[in-house]
């Protein structure tokens, strides 16, 4: 009976066991909101979709990249200013970081950016170690730099081939005080505003043409409102993976680590994906209505120096900012 009695207790604290067990509580999985401004098939949305597909491989259970685009938490000062706050986790700014911080001004400059090589040593030699700490004084952690691309020119007046062909133009700019410098200098009127409002402007004629990449282009479905692009490649502009420090710390140590791993390690996934992009994308959009051509470049070039001249006069890292990006350029 003893024997029996032990047996009883043994099966009743089993099942009392397994019924706490059952009975508690999953672990709740952290949600990190990831807002950028970029359509469906963008460079931006199909880098943010890669960068949280391999975090939340790598983190399954514990953490989740959640991906916002289209603007759908906001445009990029909206997205900047929830970082502060804390009710965005990461955004993806671009041409926007020269209007919170001068220096970021030097990816303003006209064809400073040879190619993706190129960008690559200006990331180890210009971000790294002078820029991402200029943020983070100003309250934005950089946790890697992808890619917005090499911009072009649309409008519905004419093509431009050479910067007087731009004389008049209303272009919409994004809010990048060097963007708007430069296409003053150009002839044309900037009109600042939103990626997600250009559309309708361009469609409703408030604007006559903008300037981005072809991938933006196509993916906001800008084609289909313009006559004519022009493929002027002023600018190269990368884009910054994005956090607010004050919040980032408040994430789990190993959540943080993994993320940040990602971040920098999806750059050669970005780089390929815009090559293949821009290759695709010019045959594509040839094959539409809108008309298509080279600019020439040297043209814009030359007419582009007043815009250094000023950057590296007014802006106190400038020249040295300058002088590193086009030191590397000479390894090529």
């Amino acid at each position: 009976m003893r024997e029996r009695a032990w047996q009883v207790l043994a099966v009743l604290l089993t099942v009392g066991a397994v019924g706490c067990t059952e009975g508690a509580p999953e672990q709740e999985v952290l949600e990190l909101s990831f807002g950028h401004v970029g359509a469906p098939g963008s460079l931006f949305a199909l880098s943010a979709e890669e960068f949280a597909a391999r975090v939340n491989a790598r983190l399954e259970g514990e953490a989740r990249v959640v991906v916002y685009g289209s603007s759908q938490l906001g445009g990029d000062e909206v997205l900047l200013n929830k970082l502060k706050l804390g009710t965005v986790d990461f955004a993806l700014p671009s041409s926007i970081m020269s209007s919170r911080i001068p220096e970021f001004g030097i990816f303003e400059m006209p064809y400073l950016v040879r190619n993706r090589q190129h960008m690559a040593r200006i990331e180890e030699e210009v971000v790294w170690p002078v820029l991402a700490p200029l943020a983070e004084e100003h309250g934005y952690r950089i946790l890697g730099v992808w890619e917005n691309g090499y911009r072009h020119v649309t409008n519905n007046t004419r093509p431009v081939r050479a910067p007087d062909d731009l004389a008049g133009l209303k272009l919409r700019t994004p809010r990048g005080t060097w963007r708007v410098k430069l296409f003053q200098n150009f002839g044309a009127n900037p009109v600042p505003m939103a990626l997600s409002e250009v559309l309708i402007a361009l469609r409703t004629g408030v604007v006559d043409g903008q300037e981005n990449p072809l991938a933006q282009i196509h993916a906001s479905k800008l084609n289909e409102v313009q006559q004519y692009l022009s493929l002027t490649e002023h600018v190269y502009t990368p884009a910054y993976v994005t956090v607010s420090p004050d919040h980032w710390e408040d994430v789990p140590e190993h959540v943080r680590m993994v993320v940040e791993e990602e971040a920098r390690g999806l750059r050669d996934f970005v780089y390929e994906t815009a090559r293949t992009l821009d290759r695709e994308l010019l045959v594509t959009l040839a094959d539409t209505q809108i008309s298509v051509n080279w600019a020439n470049g040297d043209a814009f070039q030359r007419a582009s120096q007043p815009i250094y001249d000023e950057f590296t006069t007014t802006v106190e890292l400038g020249q040295e900012l300058v002088d590193r990006a086009m030191r590397v350029a000479g390894s090529e």
